[in-house]
């Protein structure tokens, strides 16, 4: 009897020790959600991410890890505004996951809560990839993640009633943390204020009207739609009428374009990591606009 009231006594200090089981799986379809939820939630959330930095996030297939995980999900974690209306549909149909269908309390899309820019006048495919809710890269300027951290957090606490007070600590440390970065980010970029820029896809909007960056023409004849080299040379020649200081790109994006017109145009490239893990030191939200900022002051020298 002694020995068995033991043994007991051992498993609950055991199960003391150990972490508790994290209240919420969260299915993140880009790596930017996965990390502000990460921020909120710590270790009340496990983290499924879809997709990695180095992939182009309207171009990703449907595979069957994915619908497994957002089968098993109690959140979905999303950019929307059709970012990912090539194959998060598919994930959630073939999943059978109700709670996190569109219009359920499982599913969440930041872009709700973002004031969208380039939303079209028209829809038409001929114009190539565009968005009927307006340009869904809404994660290249930090004043998104300050709008769509109280929506996450809110929606985290709705789910998980019993750690609210967690997600509403949390959010507040990482309110407090951004907006010191943001200050230190704005500071950090004024020179950048009017710089003319080439992007090789309309990717950046948002950073555009944040850092006061003049887009003077893309690399893509429309979104999406490879240039031709006869093209580019019109891009060449459109530069010599109106110059710009520097190429902008992200990370996934393939440099061939952006190379062809650098050796021509005698212009840097700036290759920036557009999302958590697209350089070494975008590891998280932070290093993200860390190395945004750093990369677009180092090329605009």
């Amino acid at each position: 009897m002694k020995t068995r009231f033991t043994t007991i006594l051992a498993g609950l200090a055991l199960a003391a020790t150990l972490p508790a089981h994290a209240a919420l799986k969260v299915f993140a379809c880009e790596p930017e959600w996965a990390a502000l939820t990460k921020e909120l939630a710590g270790d009340q959330a496990t983290l499924y991410t879809a997709t990695n930095a180095l992939q182009d996030p309207h171009q990703i297939q449907a595979k069957p890890s994915l619908i497994s995980a957002v089968r098993n999900a109690d959140l979905l974690v999303c950019t929307g505004a059709e970012l990912e209306v090539g194959w998060l549909p598919v994930l959630l149909r073939q999943s059978g996951n109700a709670k996190v269908q569109p219009g359920q309390a499982g599913n969440f899309e930041a872009a709700g809560f973002v004031r969208m820019l380039e939303v079209p006048t028209r829809l038409d495919r001929a114009d190539g990839d565009v968005h009927a809710q307006g340009n869904p890269h809404i994660n290249t300027a930090p004043s998104t993640f300050a709008a769509v951290a109280p929506a996450l957090a809110k929606r985290l606490a709705e789910l998980d009633s019993a750690n609210a007070a967690h997600y509403q600590q949390r959010l507040a440390d990482f309110q407090t943390r951004w907006t010191q970065a943001s200050q230190r980010w704005a500071q950090a970029a004024a020179p950048l204020k009017g710089t003319r820029i080439v992007v090789q896809h309309k990717g950046f909007p948002y950073l555009e009207q944040w850092l006061g960056l003049d887009e003077v023409t893309t690399l893509e004849p429309k979104p999406g739609v490879e240039p031709s080299s006869t093209y580019l040379s019109t891009v060449l020649q459109q530069l010599q009428q109106r110059p710009a200081k520097l190429i902008v790109r992200a990370a996934y994006n393939d440099g061939r374009s952006s190379e062809w017109l650098s050796e021509r145009a005698k212009l840097p490239v700036a290759v920036l990591p557009f999302t958590v893990g697209g350089s070494d030191r975008a590891k998280d939200l932070f290093g993200l606009f860390d190395d945004t900022v750093d990369k677009l002051l180092k090329a605009a020298k």
